[in-house]
């Protein structure tokens, strides 16, 4: 994943569509703004990102405006319990 962005490539590949913005459903704050990520993440790339620190902070900005969650919320999002395995499999069922 490349770590510089520029406004035009956030915009192709991190803007969310409707159908994205769709399946964020009721989840709020640091679980909307994971499952966002991960799912613009698998969308671009095939997978599922294997740490935290692999989303650089300005496609974390970008995605956190979209959301309406503060991009500070991205650090409390839960990269090991069974939150971010039931987001997985929700993506991939798509």
């Amino acid at each position: 994943m490349k770590r510089q962005w520029e406004n035009e490539d956030l915009i192709e590949h991190w803007m969310l569509s409707v159908w994205d913005l769709a399946q964020l459903g009721n989840k709020t704050g640091a679980t909307r703004l994971g499952f966002a990520l991960l799912l613009k993440f698998f969308q671009r790339e095939a997978r599922f990102p294997a740490f935290k620190n692999d989303l650089p902070g300005i496609v974390i900005t970008f995605v956190a405006t979209q959301v309406g969650v503060s991009a500070d919320a991205y650090l409390q999002y839960d990269w090991q319990g069974r939150t971010i395995k039931d987001h997985r499999a929700e993506i991939r069922r798509g």
